[in-house]
């Protein structure tokens, strides 16, 4: 199995940030973005990690942002490591594959979650209160049932170790300018749209996926990462079967282990088993596969 990243320093470079899962770098008025293989569930960044998960974030990444370019610009430069700046180029074996060169983006305040099914958190609001995020859906139904029609439920972003919060449409109209967020709802239904049907035509279905948004120039753009199985619920719809929680090829085989154990999902979270780590690892690469039709990275 290939060695797995939990760090990867580059002294020569300001951190801009530290993320869940990515180190950024700050180059002038770049970041250099860079996947590492932790894997995090429930606000928590577990002490194991998924071999060539960095790897499959970053080029699943690439190839939906050059899928989806003509609905929204993103802020990829170059994931080319020799067109990086000298300075990382004797990081090239660390930094090939799992790192892309971006624009610096002044980053929306919030997660766009787009659902087309009702899943996850989802099923647990509409269970509480028969909405999602206050958008009214019809009564009766079951756990990964397909909605009537997609819906943006939009969230506030959190820190690491704490909370997203979802929010209604309405209120995030108070965080950022009404237009902005009009703006932002109908490109984050539209890349839904098209990474649905690309998907559907390999055998998946997209259930539910969140986007974050940055602004250049006042220009919106993508940032971070973009259907990938850490962002994404991705269903294979030979097994799909609404009424239950189906099988996934996403994060939340993990999130299934971790509810699975005595874990009180406040205490630090437990390392996970080497069966379950090569389980991921293989879903990861799976879903990779399937919406890319490459079978190796």
């Amino acid at each position: 199995m290939a060695k797995a990243y939990s760090e990867i320093s580059i002294p020569e470079l300001p951190l801009f940030k530290k993320g869940k899962v990515r180190d950024v770098y700050e180059i002038e008025d770049k970041l250099l973005v860079v996947a590492s293989d932790r894997i995090s569930a429930f606000d928590f960044v577990l002490p194991s990690l998924i071999p060539d998960k960095g790897k499959i974030l970053t080029q699943l990444s690439k190839f939906w942002f050059d899928f989806t370019s003509l609905v929204c610009r993103n802020h990829l430069l170059t994931d080319d490591v020799g067109e990086f700046p000298p300075v990382l180029h004797k990081y090239k074996d660390i930094l090939e594959k799992r790192s892309m060169l971006v624009h610096k983006t002044e980053v929306i305040p919030v997660e766009c979650v787009v659902r087309g099914y009702l899943s996850g958190s989802g099923w647990k609001d509409y269970k509480a209160t028969g909405k999602i995020s206050g958008v009214k859906v019809p009564p009766g139904m079951r756990e990964a049932d397909r909605l009537e029609e997609t819906i943006f439920t939009p969230a506030t972003k959190a820190e690491v170790g704490e909370h997203d919060q979802n929010i209604s449409f309405k209120e995030m109209q108070k965080l950022i300018e009404p237009e902005l967020a009009d703006k932002v709802k109908k490109i984050s239904l539209e890349l839904f749209q098209k990474a649905s049907l690309h998907a559907i035509s390999k055998g998946i279905i997209i259930a539910d996926t969140k986007f974050e948004f940055g602004l250049l120039n006042d220009e919106l753009m993508l940032v971070d990462e973009i259907f990938t199985p850490d962002s994404s619920r991705f269903w294979p719809s030979a097994s799909y079967s609404p009424g239950q929680s189906p099988p996934s090829l996403d994060k939340q085989f993990v999130r299934d282990y971790l509810e699975s154990t005595d874990w009180d999902k406040e205490s630090p979270p437990p390392p996970l088993p080497q069966s379950i780590i090569e389980q991921t690892a293989k879903r990861y690469f799976e879903i990779y596969s399937l919406l890319t039709g490459k079978n190796e990275l």
